[in-house]
């Protein structure tokens, strides 16, 4: 019956596209939705995605392409969404489509504006999904060498542990190698929060701090993390695991981070409106770090959150970073 699964993902982005890569090396086909119409006529053509990882090739006759994200939906028994945050709800508003019986996994790491939850939440309170049809698909992963096909680690979290294998073994390779989890709200406040830190590792970059400072800024990272994801949801997890400490230090020191690359504008002098033109990506972690502010300070926990609140200042009350980065290194041990 798994062997039968048909797999739709949702997002022409980066992500998304190194997710089919991976998927097709599996499947027969894989359902794809993406909004441009002109991107999948070029795919149909050229055999690949022209915005993201061109240098992946598609065999075209493995992919069902379509702009209407119902049919790919009714064509999909798991559905695997990497659709950048900000946008996921304004996509979702355009079914008609059915998602009773869907298995569901986030690929997604951000929250999401509309109700502040991270996806996995969104789609079981607002969807009524249950949380046994739900899961998480985490790092540390950059799409950009699973398109070069360098060895990659993949954790897949779900309360239903034969979903995560089932999803597991349909996305290993000779280059990805995947691991399971239960902690699906765990893994999902750290993909999240890992874009965050990243950003305030491109903005100590940007101020011309040196590794010795990265150093204690990641250390001091992981800890704030634990100490988050404890306050919201707490079970016993080991934080030093990869879809923890890994996917934190890859997304601060890659130069593929996309939030360490706004970061380190950031710290350069750029506004964010300018840094995100420039950039003309998104960086998750822009919207995450207003969402995690906010729901600390909703838990009388800010304090405990130096970090995050000093990108906050920063990002959303136009502090200068130099005096706001002076004062963190006082907190910083």
């Amino acid at each position: 019956m798994e062997d039968k699964l048909r797999f739709g993902v949702f997002g022409g982005g980066s992500w998304g596209t190194a997710i089919v890569k991976m998927l097709t090396e599996n499947l027969d086909q894989v359902g794809w939705y993406m909004r441009s119409d002109s991107a999948i006529r070029h795919i149909i053509k050229e055999g690949h995605n022209p915005n993201y990882l061109s240098s992946v090739e598609f065999e075209v006759d493995q992919l069902h392409l379509s702009h209407d994200i119902n049919e790919i939906v009714e064509a999909s028994d798991v559905l695997i969404f990497a659709i950048p945050s900000a946008f996921l709800e304004g996509e979702l508003q355009q079914l008609t489509a059915s998602l009773e019986g869907k298995i569901i996994f986030s690929a997604i790491k951000g929250i999401v504006p509309e109700s502040g939850l991270i996806v996995g939440e969104h789609f079981h309170e607002k969807y009524q999904i249950p949380f046994e049809n739900i899961g998480v698909l985490t790092g540390p992963c950059h799409a950009e060498e699973v398109a070069l096909e360098r060895l990659s680690y993949l954790t897949i979290a779900s309360a239903d542990a034969k979903k995560a294998k089932m999803v597991a073994r349909h996305l290993k390779s000779e280059y990805i190698r995947t691991k399971i989890s239960d902690d699906i709200i765990g893994t999902e406040y750290a993909a999240m929060l890992k874009n965050i830190y990243a950003i305030a590792a491109g903005i100590a970059h940007g101020l011309g701090y040196g590794d010795n400072f990265q150093s204690v800024l990641m250390s001091n990272a992981i800890r704030e993390m634990k100490r988050f994801i404890d306050k919201v949801y707490k079970m016993k997890r080991n934080i030093n695991a990869s879809a923890y400490l890994g996917d934190l230090l890859v997304t601060g020191y890659s130069v593929f981070s996309r939030n360490r690359m706004f970061g380190n504008m950031i710290g350069k002098g750029y506004t964010v409106k300018s840094a995100m033109m420039e950039m003309n990506m998104v960086a998750e972690g822009y919207y995450a770090t207003k969402s995690a502010h906010l729901l600390m300070e909703k838990l009388e926990k800010k304090s405990k959150t130096p970090i995050i609140n000093a990108v906050f200042q920063i990002l959303y009350k136009n502090k200068d970073p130099k005096k706001v980065f002076e004062k963190l290194t006082e907190k910083l041990d």
